[in-house]
């Protein structure tokens, strides 16, 4: 479980990105963070993993915060970034069992992940290929593998379709909703609104640093006091 309770981040420039923000996000569930470019999505995130700092506020993943203990912190959760930057002189295999290595992942536990995610994400046949020559999709493979190979708690993911085929990202959604099903936390971001109405349990939306509104779909709409898709919505709630 995510918590964020009164969270502000002020840059040094002086700019609030953030105001004063709470939500929770729940085991069990698929939690969509959603918000135009700017709004303070991307920041929300970074610090939720621990590369921003804070202004104010708390945010803890399972009862635990960052600063109480950020080695354990880290073991809570698995980040794919927008754009992940990967070691590119390593080769897939590589990459995949540095990961492991870093989490005393045993030798048995790893091949049976590995060979479970490799037949969701089509790139078999290139684990033993420098990664340098990966191409934008396949390095998004590869990545979305590496975050699920130590079975975390909470996947934080932003953007995880971008670059994806259709296949991959339908495989990606059927992971991502067995995850839930098992009582583990996916909280991600995107710009698909379709994505997030199909997917999601729970949306929160923010604008301009503050969240304006949050829960289901359903309930979304009741807030909103209006019928249509969730793009509709958005683009009503957010002035676009």
């Amino acid at each position: 479980m995510i918590e964020v309770k009164n969270f502000t981040k002020v840059y040094s420039n002086g700019k609030k990105a953030v105001d004063d923000i709470s939500f929770t996000a729940k085991n069990g569930e698929i939690f969509g963070f959603l918000g135009p470019n700017g709004a303070g999505k991307s920041t929300t995130i970074k610090s939720i993993v621990g590369i921003n700092s804070k202004s104010s506020g708390s945010i803890t993943i399972n009862g635990l915060s960052l600063e109480e203990d950020a080695k354990k912190y880290k073991t809570l959760f698995s980040y794919v970034p927008d754009n992940p930057d990967l070691f590119e002189n390593y080769s897939g295999n590589e990459y995949i069992n540095f990961l492991a290595d870093i989490y005393n992942i045993d030798s048995k536990t790893r091949k049976e992940r590995l060979d479970y995610y490799l037949g969701f994400f089509d790139i078999r046949d290139a684990m033993d290929d420098q990664i340098s020559n990966y191409s934008h999709g396949m390095a998004q493979r590869l990545a979305l593998i590496g975050s699920l190979i130590n079975d975390p708690d909470c996947l934080i993911l932003d953007e995880p379709m971008v670059g994806l085929d259709a296949k991959s990202a339908y495989n990606l959604k059927q992971i991502l909703r067995k995850r839930a099903s098992d009582g583990k936390l996916v909280f991600f971001s995107t710009h698909v609104m379709e994505i997030a109405q199909e997917l999601c349990d729970r949306i929160a939306i923010i604008n301009k640093g503050k969240i304006v509104t949050i829960g289901s779909f359903e309930e979304i709409k009741t807030k909103a006091n209006k019928e249509g898709s969730l793009e509709e919505i958005f683009l009503e709630l957010t002035d676009e």
